[in-house]
């Protein structure tokens, strides 16, 4: 990739301004996102796309060019403040994408010596955490759960389970107090939702915050508290950014990883066969789900600091230039047949802003698949897997709903599992769980209330 010293006026053969822009929004590419890769990789390794009404991107989806952007820091730049679009009122801040890819003072949008300093105090305070302790809080939360739908013998997998789980266990790993707690559902839920998101920011922003001044007075043994202490000196701000990129970071994709995973193993005959069997191939699943269902298919927003080309396409400074990770991953050039055990994949992206925490999550989703399959080994999917729906937005590859049914199985009395700061969980059995199809949006706006429910032990 070379620089561009005199750029033409007008975009030359090739470049994106000269092919039309597949969406990466609304319920086609939510349906079939394969079909629009393959629609773009015919115009080259990066094309242009649409990632909401009026936001131009260019879709990096060729594995080489991934990885030459991912890794390529004095060409793009991960600050979000280079956006022109954004900057010059093109794009609304109102978008809905918005706070996907506006910048924040953290590790995400900061590169050189900033980012180094800001991942440092993350990647830090997160090794402190031992797997021995991840994993009880996992499986601790796992059995809550899985103790209120046990009964009832169906269940929605998303909603009653994967989109809980790390929402609980991040909220112990902060030292969040049970009622900073049920304010973080409730932001995090409204930003998931796209419903007054703004708002959402606000109530999130202003409960971290709260949570950041509790433990400068009290600190404890959890990340918020490290975080605080490293030697990087974060500001209140940088802390509060710091924890929304953690929380945002640890829940949506985790969320997406469990129930995708879940949904391979329920489905596909490869898995189905071992499960049968009594064995549980979590770990291949994952590595399936990695390589061609990554929780965040598309994000990595890289910015071209000047004009460049690549391949005959010219990239505009300040333009957004997103990384297919599901795309590359899935690019007809890798020659890899054997994806079980391969850590090849770009899930967790790559270069010096790749995922600081891929071992701890990768163990939440492995406990919590683990846990679920064990608790109820005859769990099944309440519809054919093709009648499952997947949630629109071009950044995420969600499951709307993940309806099972299974066996009633009784509770039977224990200690009390605990969630957020030691406040006990009533068991009890849930309502049903929802079903896939027309219905999905209509549950998908209530998944924020059925947390708070779940919070407070209702």
């Amino acid at each position: 990739m070379t620089s561009v010293p005199h750029v033409p006026p007008s975009p030359p053969p090739g470049c994106p301004a000269h092919s039309a822009r597949e969406s990466l929004h609304g319920p086609e590419f939510a349906a079939d996102p394969a079909a629009v890769y393959r629609r773009l990789r015919d115009v080259g390794p990066i094309a242009p796309v649409e990632l909401a009404p009026g936001v131009r991107a260019s879709l990096v989806v060729g594995y080489d060019a991934a990885l030459h952007v991912l890794r390529s820091t004095e060409t793009f730049s991960k600050d979000a403040r280079r956006w022109k679009d954004l900057a010059d009122g093109t794009v609304a801040p109102d978008s809905p994408v918005v706070p996907m890819m506006m910048y924040r003072p953290n590790a995400l949008w900061a590169d050189g010596a900033e980012h180094r300093r800001l991942r440092g105090a993350i990647t830090d305070s997160v090794a402190r955490v031992a797997p021995a302790t991840l994993r009880r809080y996992v499986e601790a939360s796992a059995d809550t759960l899985i103790d209120r739908i046990a009964p009832a013998g169906q269940a929605d997998l998303l909603g009653e389970y994967a989109q809980v789980l790390p929402l609980l266990v991040f909220n112990r790993l902060f030292g969040c107090p049970a009622d900073y707690g049920e304010r973080l559902v409730q932001g995090m839920s409204g930003i998931f939702d796209g419903v007054d998101a703004e708002k959402a920011n606000e109530l999130l922003a202003t409960t971290l915050l709260d949570l950041v001044t509790l433990k400068r007075r009290r600190p404890g043994p959890d990340v918020t508290s490290w975080l605080m202490a490293h030697p990087a000196q974060l500001s209140d701000e940088e802390m509060v950014h710091t924890l929304v990129l953690l929380m945002g970071a640890g829940t949506e994709p985790q969320q997406n990883l469990i129930a995708n995973a879940l949904r391979l193993l329920l489905s596909d005959d490869r898995f189905a066969g071992s499960l049968s069997g009594g064995s549980l191939p979590v770990d291949d699943a994952l590595d399936e789900v990695l390589w061609t269902d990554p929780p965040m298919a598309n994000y990595a927003v890289h910015y071209p600091i000047h004009d460049v080309v690549h391949e005959g396409v010219l990239l505009r400074a300040g333009h957004p230039l997103v990384v297919s990770l599901a795309a590359a991953n899935t690019d007809p050039s890798l020659t890899a047949d054997q994806r079980a055990g391969n850590r090849a994949h770009l899930a967790w992206s790559a270069g010096p802003h790749n995922c600081p925490a891929q071992g701890p999550a990768r163990l939440i989703a492995a406990v919590a698949v683990e846990k679920l399959l064990d608790r109820l080994p005859d769990v099944e999917l309440a519809v054919p897997v093709e009648e499952l729906a997947w949630r629109p937005g071009p950044f995420h590859r969600a499951l709307a709903a993940l309806p099972v049914t299974f066996p009633p199985a009784a509770v039977t009395p224990s200690t009390p599992s605990t969630v957020g700061d030691e406040s006990p969980v009533r068991r009890s059995a849930p309502t049903p769980g929802p079903t896939a199809g027309p219905e999905a949006d209509r549950v998908r706006r209530g998944w924020g209330a059925r947390l708070l429910a779940w919070w407070r032990g209702e």
